[in-house]
């Protein structure tokens, strides 16, 4: 949080912001289960297999991909023996090119191969095992042969399934591993490991953990909890218990303040990924770790990509771990990876005001009973030792040194006081003026400008600002910039002459930000009325009507249609590749206008918040001339669909092409999804 002493307080602790030198490095923004990396290397198994000398029958099964930026990729393998699932089979292959580096085998199992894979147990008997095994009634009881490796020597075993719901009311999917010959069980592993964990701030909350039992988090990209042991840097000991139930709710326990880390990950993990689409701090799939170091006077929480740090000056130390701390210090990891924000002048604000808007959203998400959602930074925390909160959204400078309104002295200030007037907006757009009541606590607003401003919404406000932060706004980014780029984004997402684009520009202006380019009026074409030349628009014929690259064209569930089932799916490969689709139209001569539109979305692998790697063109080809209407990329992500629409008046009488032509470069995957295009003439 890069927190800075309130007054009277200075020197009692210490901290990194985001931006600066000495701050952890990030976790790596490499390709991280690309679905076409996956698919290529799986053509490659035979060989791979060949080259690893694999005892005959065994059969790889390419599960994920992570290629380093120098081109190093750690391709992990599933197997399977004549046909059956190998538990404990996997390995790791480290390549460079076609050169294989090194490899790592679960338990250095070279081979897993089993003298018969034909069992003497029946498989009633193994589910009946299995059902035994369990301490619940079993809504559902599925078994089957696999060749269990996880343990020791191999040996042919049943998988027997047994879901239900336990006594206290928790699910459970317990896979219990029965030997295929004695009927022995071999071990059991229930898929649902929810910790119980007593927090500071929270109540007692659930926690997502693993194995017997560890503070990782499988269902969040692996995101983890470590105790550094008194020491102020390195990875520390991953927190584990023998009961799975974690902390005591006071830092007595030194599982406490993990717990409130842990619990503040998986929430913001959640936050960003059911709302923004977002999957994990760099949208790669993995999970964050957070750092816990217990001193004299001080504890600290560390993410990958950020920090925090705190001391009362005292002695006695409080976790800087609350909902709404945990997810400012996560959002700053999403700021690196997206805009970059300096944290200098105007863009500084812009980033700390960005981890407070969504370290804000966050505590509303997580509906905790013990820490409702409010506009209040930190009044969890009691950093000022007198029961006052770190900063006030609603009025900023009741801190005593935040601006509430915009001018050309905030540029100059300390990045957590010049962050004043972007909270102030979020507080505006999200509540409006006026006092009103919200998680227990009176907030009261005011416009600088004495204007009634009528909110749109806390969920809109931010589903706005998450885009402007990741499409519009770059490292150096000001005041003025974050108004044009709010009010772009609102048109997009909203549509433009929409009302929460209005509220979102209201808000802006209430905070004395001046008018600049962006206005929620506009001149993009309406799309006449009229029949649609287009045929088969939603391509749910297929690729009928439509010519260009094979396999484009797609009902696969990876990537959702804006309508039906059926999309145009662009790349996504993670190599260089172009790709294109293409229908001929012909457009009447005595056409009064003629607009073509169409519905597009946009995910990468790509990090980046400045270069453009991968691009798709919308192209009309008339005869021997191509002309692109627009070109999107990488840059222009976006985690829902966007309705685009172009003036092609310009060629009636003809017979022209509408083309949308796709380029990758070598690596990490840009998919753009297109769907319901439609050319009307009027």
């Amino acid at each position: 949080m890069a927190i800075v002493a309130a007054a009277g307080m200075a020197g009692a602790f210490t901290g990194s912001p985001a931006g600066a030198a000495n701050r952890t490095a990030p976790l790596p923004a490499s390709g991280f289960n690309q679905p076409a990396a996956v698919q290529a290397e799986q053509a490659l198994t035979a060989q791979t297999a060949a080259a690893l000398g694999l005892g005959g029958g065994e059969v790889l099964k390419v599960r994920d991909i992570v290629k380093d930026a120098d081109g190093i990729e750690h391709v992990r393998y599933d197997r399977t023996y004549n046909g059956l699932k190998v538990v404990g089979g996997d390995l790791i292959v480290k390549r460079d090119s076609d050169t294989i580096k090194s490899v790592i085998y679960n338990r250095g199992a070279t081979k897993v191969g089993v003298p018969s894979t034909k069992p003497t147990l029946s498989q009633a008997a193994a589910l009946a095992k299995g059902s035994k095994a369990a301490d619940f009634k079993a809504t559902s009881n599925k078994g089957a042969l696999v060749v269990f490796a996880a343990t020791g020597k191999p040996v042919l075993a049943y998988e027997v399934v047994t879901s239900g719901v336990k006594a206290d009311q928790t699910p459970s999917v317990l896979h219990t591993f029965v030997d295929a010959k004695t009927g022995a069980v071999l071990a059991q592993d229930d898929e649902i490991k929810t910790g119980t964990g007593n927090s500071m701030y929270s109540g007692t909350v659930s926690i997502g953990t693993s194995g017997s039992f560890s503070m990782t988090d499988p269902s969040r990209g692996g995101n983890w909890t470590t105790d550094l042991n008194g020491a102020t840097s390195g990875s520390g000991t991953t927190f584990t218990d023998p009961d799975d139930t974690w902390g005591s709710g006071t830092t007595a326990n030194r599982q406490t303040a993990g717990v409130d880390a842990h619990y503040g990950s998986q929430l913001t993990w959640d936050y960003y990924k059911n709302v923004h689409g977002r999957n994990g701090i760099f949208n790669n799939g993995q999970g964050a770790r957070s750092r816990v170091h217990y001193g004299n006077a001080y504890v600290n929480a560390f993410w990958d990509g950020t920090q925090m740090t705190y001391g009362d000056g005292s002695g006695n130390a409080r976790p800087l771990t609350s909902i709404d701390v945990a997810g400012h210090e996560m959002s700053h990891g999403v700021t690196e990876a997206t805009a970059n924000l300096n944290y200098f002048g105007d863009a500084g604000g812009l980033n700390e005001s960005t981890s407070d808007i969504f370290g804000t959203a966050v505590e509303f998400s997580a509906n905790n009973s013990s820490d409702p959602g409010d506009y209040l930074i930190g009044e969890k925390i009691n950093i000022n030792g007198n029961g006052t909160p770190l900063r006030y959204m609603d009025k900023p400078s009741k801190d005593g040194r935040s601006y509430d309104c915009y001018s050309g002295a905030v540029g100059g200030a300390d990045p957590h006081y010049s962050s004043g007037p972007l909270n102030h907006w979020f507080y505006l757009a999200s509540e409006g003026t006026g006092s009103k009541v919200i998680g227990g606590v009176t907030h009261a607003s005011t416009a600088c400008d004495g204007s009634t401003v009528t909110p749109v919404g806390r969920d809109v406000a931010a589903k706005v600002w998450y885009r402007t932060l990741s499409t519009k706004l770059t490292s150096g980014s000001t005041y003025g910039n974050a108004r044009d780029g709010a009010i772009n984004s609102a048109k997009e997402l909203y549509g433009t002459g929409s009302a929460q684009c209005a509220g979102i520009a209201a808000a802006f202006t209430a905070i004395s930000v001046p008018a600049g380019s962006a206005t929620c009026g506009g001149t993009d074409p309406e799309p006449p009325t009229g029949d649609n030349l287009i045929k088969n628009p939603g391509f749910e014929s297929g690729a009928a009507n439509w010519t260009g690259t094979t396999g484009v064209i797609t009902n696969s569930s990876s990537k959702p249609a804006h309508g039906g089932t059926y999309k145009a799916w662009l790349q996504g490969n993670g190599r260089s590749t172009t790709e294109n689709i293409a229908q001929s139209v012909a457009i009447p001569a005595a056409a009064t206008s003629a607009s073509l539109s169409l519905w597009i979305r946009i995910d990468t692998a790509e990090t980046t918040s400045s270069t453009v790697y991968d691009t798709v063109k919308v192209q009309i080809v008339d005869g021997g001339t191509t002309t692109t209407l627009a070109t999107y990329s990488n840059l222009n992500k976006n985690t829902s669909y966007v309705q685009k629409t172009f003036n092609v008046t310009a060629y009636k009488g003809k017979t022209v092409s509408v083309k949308f032509l796709g380029q990758e470069d070598y690596s990490l995957q840009t998919s753009f999804v297109i769907d319901d295009v439609s050319l009307v003439a009027g």
